[in-house]
């Protein structure tokens, strides 16, 4: 299995590349930006742009959506962000961007499954009304990757337009902390860590 993490973007988002093995195609998480350091991982596992996933829609997770020539999905009432360069925020930074790309949209408990990868949509609203995390089910489990939901001692911003803090505090606790206290949590910024750890030390959670 085939988990790398590529720091990308002024704020510094994590992107992921996802794959069972080596010359397959590869699952890309929040390609925010920085592009050629994410095809230099591809490249190195001699992975091909299968589908790229957003965790939600703001422009530092969809920079480069456009860049691999792969399909893009995203929770429905997210969907919108990718066209409108005032809600994903470019707009706001005056760097004005929509996704041209074909734009599929999930829903929550959907399955994503390419090339022996399969992942979970857990519907998280709050940071934005179609926030996801993606809880991965094969070849590995015990992973979630959790967009801008949660994070290491943190909680995704809600002072965002559509934003909602009572919500996505409510989607952690009964979505995300019912899973194994060992599940791995890699978030959309900043050090990965476990479910367990975040229900003991959160202080947004206590």
């Amino acid at each position: 299995m085939i988990i790398e993490v590529v720091l990308v973007g002024h704020l510094e988002v994590n992107c992921y590349v996802l794959a069972a093995k080596e010359g397959l195609r590869a699952i890309i998480i929040d390609p925010g930006g920085e592009d050629r350091k994410i095809k230099k991982v591809l490249d190195r596992h001699q992975l091909k742009p299968g589908i790229v996933v957003n965790t939600h829609g703001h422009i530092d997770h969809i920079g480069c959506d456009d860049k691999f020539g792969a399909p893009v999905y995203i929770h429905t009432d997210d969907a919108a962000l990718l066209k409108d360069a005032g809600l994903n925020m470019s707009e706001f930074l005056n760097i004005p961007f929509t996704v041209n790309s074909k734009i599929n949209t999930l829903q929550d408990k959907d399955k994503i499954e390419l090339d022996g990868v399969e992942l979970e949509v857990i519907h998280v609203p709050g940071h934005t009304p179609g926030g996801i995390a993606l809880l991965l089910k094969a070849p590995k489990d015990k992973i979630l990757f959790s967009g801008d939901s949660l994070f290491c001692r943190s909680i995704g911003r809600t002072d965002f337009p559509g934003a909602d803090g009572g919500l996505l505090i409510q989607g952690i606790k009964e979505k995300l902390f019912i899973l194994p206290d060992d599940t791995v949590v890699y978030p959309g910024h900043g050090p990965s860590s476990t479910i367990g750890e975040e229900k003991r030390e959160n202080p947004f959670l206590a």
